[in-house]
């Protein structure tokens, strides 16, 4: 006889994945254009592989590291932070996680409680979501102002603020958008962070593909504000180093001594190798980062060039960051849009990201990834083009 297992309700209310959904769908598929998953196709630097290849040979990786992470790793990012992102910060307050994911997991469970509420600018990465859901708590989705290039709607986060309202947790460059938030709206968001007494988290993980004279912004550079920001930071996009797993996370001392009990149940420390190779990626050369950055720039134009050439199918906001874009389905039956791309997958052998995975507005929409080569791209585009006679 089966006997049923328990389940707990918070794992329940968690929908499986859309994205590693696509990711199965398209495995059964033949020869099928990829822009589903925000992974990068290029291989890791070769410096930075060979950092983590020496520690290896000098046996520095097989034991763990000091939970917060490598002292010389910790120092690097403390000046990265300070250099780049104009964040005041001592080494002491920086923790280095598996990636940015374990990081703003820690930070969500250090200060949500269950039936606690978290604003999430709507769409927002769906990860995000589960992080809310997994502690217990509740996400309301405030909308972005998607004619506006889905700029942050200040006044409708006042709005959304309750007596259990604890936190605002959101990225820029966001994902899926490509909107790289203004500091003008972030110093706004800051205001009422004190005013209501709530935590911001932030995902920064797209902190260096900017364009079109965009200026990213760290909100933790405000020093009136940073008390209550926990900054979340990772390796894996910035250099290609996504299977990797290495993060970090900032945060002053109150609030970091908090996000550290989290991480050791959770990880104990990121993988010693990957902090040999981290550290090599911080103080190596940059060169790799401002390619890679060249490259998704040429790659967003030429998507941007071909969803001009489908614009009865399409309408979108050119993202001025990331290597992510949202397009609005403007044909009827895009109003469901997991049924929409599951069919363009099926149909068409082009592999996208539904729109509903990213929260409630992001239905009627679909994710493109644009940080694959440009003959993947114009590859998924004339096979879109084809399908819906374009």
């Amino acid at each position: 006889m089966t006997q049923a297992v328990h389940v707990s309700d918070r794992v329940l209310s968690i929908e499986p994945s859309a994205i590693h959904e696509m990711t199965r769908l398209s495995r059964e598929v033949e020869d099928v254009a990829f822009l589903s998953w925000a992974k990068p196709t290029s291989d890791t630097p070769e410096h930075i592989k060979a950092a983590a290849m020496a520690a290896i040979r000098d046996g520095l990786v097989g034991g763990y590291s000091e939970t917060a992470g490598l002292a010389a790793l910790r120092e690097a990012i403390a000046e990265k932070l300070a250099r780049d992102n104009r964040i005041t910060a001592q080494a002491s307050e920086v923790l280095v996680t598996v990636g940015a994911i374990e990081g703003l997991t820690a930070a969500v469970f250090a200060v949500v409680d269950p039936g606690d509420e978290v604003i999430l600018p709507s769409p927002t990465y769906s990860t995000h979501i589960r992080q809310v859901r997994i502690a217990s708590g509740t996400p309301v989705f405030v909308p972005l102002i998607e004619e506006e290039g889905y700029r942050l709607d200040l006044e409708g986060i006042r709005r959304a603020i309750t007596p259990r309202t604890k936190a605002v947790m959101y990225c820029s460059p966001n994902n899926p958008t490509g909107t790289v938030l203004p500091e003008e709206d972030l110093r706004g968001l800051a205001e009422i962070a004190m005013e209501h007494d709530l935590t911001i988290i932030t995902d920064e993980a797209y902190e260096y593909f900017i364009y079109d004279g965009a200026a990213h912004f760290s909100i933790a550079s405000m020093a009136e504000v940073a008390p209550r920001v926990a900054s979340c930071f990772t390796f894996t996009k910035t250099y290609a180093m996504t299977g990797w797993r290495l993060g970090y996370v900032h945060a002053q001392e109150a609030l970091m001594r908090q996000i550290a009990k989290v991480h050791i149940p959770l990880a104990i420390c990121a993988p010693a190798v990957s902090q040999h190779a981290g550290l090599a990626a911080l103080t190596g050369s940059q060169q790799c980062v401002r390619e890679f950055g060249a490259h998704y720039l040429a790659a967003r134009d030429v998507m941007c060039e071909r969803l001009d050439r489908l614009d009865s199918v399409f309408d979108y906001q050119r993202p001025n960051g990331g290597y992510l874009m949202f397009p609005r389905i403007l044909v009827e039956d895009g109003a469901d849009s997991a049924t929409f791309c599951k069919r363009l997958l099926k149909e068409g052998h082009v592999s996208t990201t539904p729109g509903v995975a990213f929260g409630p507005t992001g239905e009627g929409h679909l994710r493109l990834s644009f940080c694959v080569p440009e003959d993947e791209v114009n590859k998924a585009f004339d096979r879109m083009e084809a399908y819906f006679g374009g």
